[in-house]
C-alpha cells in the first residue's frame, strides 16, 4: 500500500540540516534564483542556545558580509594573532605582519542567528522540529520524508539533495562504497563558560607539564576556556574551585599571568576525533561539513571547513542545475576535500604538538618543547602557522 502525505513538495535542492551549513547554503542558492527546503530536526532555539566554536577565517568572514550578513563586522572581534605559551612564557604569533590577514571571534549561535533571520527575511521554506527524517531514492528523483509535530508524514521531492546533518549525519551512510578515515585520541577538553572579564585580547595555545590548556572568549563578560583532561572524566565532579586551580596551574609562569575568575555558567567535555568520509557524492546526494569530516577543535577548523565547502557546492550546484552540467557535482568533492586534508593535517599538528600523552617519554617532552620553540623562533615557522590559521585562500 503506498505511503499517504499530508504534503507532498517540489523543490530543485532539498537540505538536510538546518546549522550554519545548511543555511549558508540555502541563501548561496537563493542568491543564485535555485530554490530549496531545509530540514532539522532540532528546533531553531535548540540551535540557537547550543555554543560552539567562535573563530572565523577571513573568507568566512566574507562570505557572510558577501551574503548580506555584516553583523560579524559590528559585533565580532576582529584578531590579529595568537600567543603560543610554554615553559611559563607567552609567545605571539602576528597573523598580520606574517600572512596579512586576520580571524575574528564570532560564535557560531551568532553565525546561525544571522543566517536563520537572513533566510527568514527572505522567505526561505525553513522546517525546524521535525522528526523520523529519512532520504530515499538519491540515485533517481532524492526523495525526503519527515513527520511534524502531530505525526502526520510529509515528502520533499527534489533535483538533489545535501546532507549537512552534522557528525551524527544520517545522509552519510547513503553514499555507498565510501572510504571511512578516522583517527580518536586519548584524550578530550574540559571546556568551561565563566562570567569573567576576559584574561588577555587574543587566545592564548597552551602547553604545560599538567596538559593544554586554552584561553579564549566570548564577549566582554562571557568567557570560554578548555583544558585537557581525559575522555572519561565527569564535569560534575568538578568544583568551581577546582577548575580555577588547575586552569590557574597550567597557565602560571615567570611573566605572573593570571586568569580572571568568576562563576562557572556551563561545564562539557568534548571528546576529540579526527575524520574524512570520501566520495562526498553518490548520485543525486551530496554531503557538506561535519557529516562529511570533522577535525579536532585545536586548529579552530569546524566551521570555516563547512562554510568552505558550502560556498564551492553552490557553485557546482548552481553550474548542474542552471548550465546542465552534472560534472560539476563530481567536481565538488575534489575541490573540498583538498581543502578538508589541508585542516586536517594543520588541526592534528596543532594538537600534537600542545597535548600531553601519557606515557610519554622524556624525549618526547622535550622534542615537543623544541618543536614549539622551532615555531616562535623562526619567522618562516610563524609564518606557516598564521597562513594556516587565518585560513588559505579561495
Amino acid at each position: 500500500m503506498a505511503a499517504v502525505f499530508a504534503s507532498t513538495t517540489r523543490t530543485q535542492v532539498a537540505i538536510v540540516g538546518g546549522g550554519p551549513a545548511g543555511l549558508m547554503l540555502s541563501r548561496l542558492l537563493h542568491l543564485a534564483g535555485i530554490e530549496s527546503v531545509v530540514v532539522d530536526n532540532r528546533a531553531a532555539e535548540t540551535i540557537e542556545h547550543t555554543h560552539r566554536a567562535g573563530i572565523l577565517e577571513r573568507d568566512s568572514v566574507r562570505l557572510l558580509v558577501d551574503a548580506g550578513m555584516d553583523r560579524v563586522l559590528r559585533d565580532g572581534h576582529r584578531h590579529d594573532g595568537i600567543s603560543l605559551r610554554f615553559d611559563g612564557v607567552s609567545h605571539r604569533i602576528d597573523f598580520e605582519e606574517l600572512a596579512g590577514a586576520s580571524c575574528w571571534l564570532y560564535p557560531q549561535t551568532d553565525v546561525f542567528v544571522d543566517l536563520h533571520a537572513r533566510r527568514t527575511a527572505d522567505g526561505a521554506d525553513l522546517r525546524f522540529g521535525i522528526a523520523d527524517t529519512e532520504v530515499v531514492d538519491v540515485e533517481t528523483t532524492p526523495r525526503v520524508r519527515y513527520s511534524d509535530t502531530e505525526g502526520a508524514r510529509h515528502e520533499i521531492l527534489a533535483d538533489l539533495v545535501v546532507g549537512a546533518d552534522g557528525s551524527r549525519s544520517i545522509c552519510r551512510d547513503l553514499v555507498q562504497g565510501a572510504r571511512r578515515y578516522f583517527r580518536e585520541y586519548p584524550f578530550a577538553w574540559f571546556g568551561i563558560l565563566t562570567e569573567s572579564a576576559p584574561s588577555a585580547p587574543e587566545l592564548v595555545y597552551t602547553r604545560s607539564e599538567r596538559g593544554f590548556a586554552l584561553v579564549s572568549q566570548r564577549t566582554e563578560a562571557v568567557q570560554r576556556l578548555y583544558f585537557q583532561c581525559d575522555p572519561a572524566e565527569d564535569p560534575a565532579a568538578w568544583s568551581d574551585d577546582r577548575i580555577w586551580a588547575e586552569l590557574q596551574a597550567r597557565l602560571a609562569g615567570e611573566d605572573g599571568f593570571h586568569l580572571h575568575e568568576g562563576p562557572v555558567i556551563e561545564r562539557s567535555v568534548l571528546p576529540f576525533r579526527s575524520f574524512v568520509q570520501a566520495p562526498m557524492r553518490h548520485g543525486r546526494l551530496l554531503l557538506a561539513g561535519d557529516a562529511a569530516h570533522t577535525v579536532p577543535p585545536t586548529g579552530a577548523k569546524g566551521l570555516n571547513l563547512a562554510l568552505a565547502d558550502v560556498r564551492v557546492l553552490a557553485e557546482c550546484l548552481e553550474r548542474a542545475i542552471e548550465g546542465r552540467d552534472d560534472s560539476a557535482l563530481d567536481e565538488y568533492g575534489e575541490r573540498a576535500l583538498a581543502r578538508v586534508w589541508k585542516a586536517q593535517h594543520f588541526s592534528y599538528w596543532m594538537t600534537s604538538m600542545l597535548h600531553r600523552v601519557e606515557g610519554a617519554s622524556d624525549f618526547d617532552e622535550q622534542r615537543q618543547l623544541g618543536e614549539l620553540a622551532g615555531i616562535v623562533g623562526s619567522r618562516a615557522g610563524s609564518a606557516y602557522l598564521a597562513e594556516c590559521y587565518t585560513g588559505w585562500p579561495r
